[in-house]
């Protein structure tokens, strides 16, 4: 390696992420060739002015990485002279939907042509999802995992902790078992605990509030709590449906919808009795999405920035700066309510 100047205190590149990269340009410059011992981590931290540690870290993840090997009581050589940089990034879904394929693009977007994104899909089963972890441990240098199951008591963590902490980025659920994981996350009932605060002046106008919740779709319960405590706070008549039947559905209440399928099937609904929303029925849909902005003048939407998060999740992993952050929530006002 040559002098310390190439390490910037000032990045927000962690100084062992630029001491990986420093050693990878000498292998490809040829400063470094294949089977040649490398400087030790002592001598290494020395010339670069940097902590031990910090140094240690670098080596052990080029070795994690095959790019070096380490003979005990030698030091570190060359394994391997074609080194790619491209990152390797398995996301990992528990369906596809519309606010999956908006992560999902946002998320490539920002990460760009430095990584590769290959998407899985475990249906909700945690059998499936181990199946997934365990196949490809060693072929991904990051697991972006959305943690969602069909039965919440399952012990998604031991499985999670299968993989090394330091390739585990974690969306859209926190995980209590796991509060020193970094992840951008929700807080469902406290979101829309806030977002239905946001459309109060709008609700006050209808009979009833009612949420369609439909259980077999497994959303997260804290939905339904958040929901309730909202109208317990503000005297609200109010109910929860796991389906929407016709005959429940009434002039001058106001329908929360968490499945778009619903929705469309309100729509329908409205549309053959000759109500117009907002004026004799309300609707409030769960997630925003483009095509909600045009539906019967436009749908009022409670929503999380799908965009948002993924960006975030893939800013961490390019910067390198890993933390917990939540998402933002908010109340869309359209015609609908």
């Amino acid at each position: 390696m040559t002098q310390f100047s190439r390490i910037d205190s000032n990045s927000e590149i962690p100084k062992y992420k630029q001491v990986v990269d420093l050693i990878i340009s000498d292998i490809e410059a040829g400063i470094f060739k294949h089977g040649q011992r490398i400087p030790s981590i002592n001598e290494t931290s020395e010339e670069l002015l940097l902590s031990r540690d910090t140094v240690e870290k670098a080596y052990v993840y080029l070795k994690n990485k095959g790019v070096l090997l380490s003979v005990r009581g030698k030091g570190y050589y060359v394994n391997k002279t074609t080194v790619s940089r491209r990152l390797k990034i398995a996301l990992i879904f528990n369906k596809l939907s519309n606010y999956k394929r908006s992560l999902y693009s946002s998320f490539t977007q920002t990460i760009g042509a430095k990584a590769s994104v290959d998407v899985f899909i475990y249906n909700y089963d945690l059998v499936e999802f181990e199946h997934i972890i365990n196949n490809n441990l060693s072929s991904y240098d990051y697991f972006v995992i959305l943690p969602h199951f069909r039965n919440e008591q399952t012990d998604i963590a031991s499985v999670i902790r299968e993989i090394p902490k330091e390739k585990v980025l974690l969306i859209d659920k926190n995980l209590e078992e796991l509060k020193d994981y970094p992840v951008v996350y929700q807080e469902y009932d406290k979101d829309i605990l806030t977002a239905l605060g946001e459309a109060l002046d709008l609700l006050k106008k209808y009979k009833k509030l009612n949420l369609v919740f439909p259980k077999n779709e497994f959303y997260s319960s804290y939905i339904g709590r958040g929901f309730k405590i909202f109208n317990q706070i503000h005297g609200f008549d109010f109910q929860i449906f796991d389906s929407l039947n016709p005959a429940e559905i009434h002039q001058n209440e106001a329908y929360i919808l968490i499945s778009d399928y619903d929705l469309y099937d309100l729509i329908k609904l409205i549309k053959q009795r000759n109500w117009v929303p907002g004026k004799d029925i309300g609707i409030i849909s769960y997630n925003e999405s483009p095509v909600k902005e045009l539906l019967c003048d436009g749908i009022s939407t409670i929503s999380t920035n799908h965009d948002q998060i993924g960006q975030l999740a893939a800013k961490m992993i390019l910067e390198q700066n890993f933390k917990r952050i939540k998402s933002p929530f908010k109340f869309i006002r359209r015609s609908s309510l």
